[in-house]
Order: structure tokens, then C-alpha cells, then sequence
């Protein structure tokens, strides 16, 4: 198994932990808590298809569709059939057979931090983009669910979310 790890060093979410941490002697119950809400946003979006802005993925790739349709009976003698032309039209991004990637989830809380990732090793390349395949060759495009950029921000109603969570429980 293969994990990916993004650490969001953000200082206004940091001082909302501290003063957590400084209120309460044992705050992972509550950091439990957003880390499990997190979670649950992130698989959310698979089924809307959208980033943690709201902005839409973009679509499979022409050859994503084929061979989701090809492995499932899809094609006739003249092509493409009724059954495949059904599947095509409901293939969602990231969204394959098993539907692996939006279930492997996991929270965990330690000290003032929590962290939610996915097992997948696959994982990463999906939120962030990239080269894979053999020899690189082709690019995936990011589609981004959890709610981290590349350069490790949080994406802003993310950041407000777990803010308000934190002022809340504070007050």
C-alpha cells in the first residue's frame, strides 16, 4: 500500500487548534469529529463530481470510457451497443468497478493534528494530476477531494468550515 501525505501548515487554523488544546485536556475526540466531516465532504464529491470549490471535474477521457464500456459487455459486431452506449453515458470520473478509491478513507487525531487520507495508491495522482502510465505517457487531470491545493492550502470554505467548527466549540 501506498500513502500520500499533505501536510496544511495553516497559522490561523493552527492558533484555532492551540487554543483548543488549551481549553480541553484531550482534544482528539474533537478533532475526530472535523476529521470525520472532512471525510465525509471528500466522498461526497465523487458522486457530484466536483472539487472542494464546487467546480466540476473534468470528464473521463474517450479512452477511460471505452474501456470501462469494453469490460462490461458494451460493444457488439457494429460497435458500440445499447447496454454501452447506458454505461458510457453513467461513467463518473474516479468512479470505477469497486468505487475503491471514495471508500478508502481513514481519520486519525494525534496531539493537535488530524489527518484524513485515502490508502489508495492512486490516490494522489488522482487529486493532484500528473504524468502515469507506462512511461509517463499519459496526463491525468487533477481532480481534487480532499480539501488541500498542491501547494498544501486549504481550499477557502474548507478553511472557514473547520474555523467556524473550532469557534463554535470554543464558544
Amino acid at each position: 500500500m501506498t500513502a500520500f501525505t499533505v501536510t496544511v501548515d495553516d497559522d490561523e487554523v493552527r492558533a484555532a487548534l492551540a487554543a483548543l488544546a488549551g481549553k480541553i485536556g484531550n482534544p482528539r475526540p474533537f478533532l475526530l469529529a472535523i476529521g470525520e466531516d472532512i471525510m465525509e465532504r471528500a466522498k461526497r464529491r465523487f458522486e457530484t463530481s466536483t472539487d472542494p470549490a464546487g467546480r466540476r471535474w473534468q470528464p473521463n477521457a474517450r479512452a477511460t470510457i471505452e474501456a470501462f464500456v469494453a469490460g462490461r459487455g458494451g460493444f457488439g459486431k457494429r460497435g458500440i451497443n445499447k447496454k454501452g452506449q447506458g454505461l458510457a453515458m453513467g461513467k463518473k470520473p474516479l468512479i470505477g468497478e469497486t468505487g475503491s478509491l471514495r471508500w478508502q478513507f481513514h481519520v486519525a487525531a494525534s496531539g493537535n493534528a488530524v489527518t484524513v487520507g485515502n490508502s489508495m495508491a492512486y490516490a494522489a495522482i488522482h487529486q493532484f494530476g500528473g504524468k502515469a502510465g507506462r512511461g509517463r505517457k499519459v496526463t491525468i487531470p487533477a481532480r481534487p477531494f480532499l480539501p488541500v491545493t498542491a501547494s498544501g492550502a486549504l481550499y477557502p470554505a474548507e478553511k472557514t468550515r473547520i474555523l467556524d467548527a473550532l469557534n463554535e466549540f470554543l464558544m
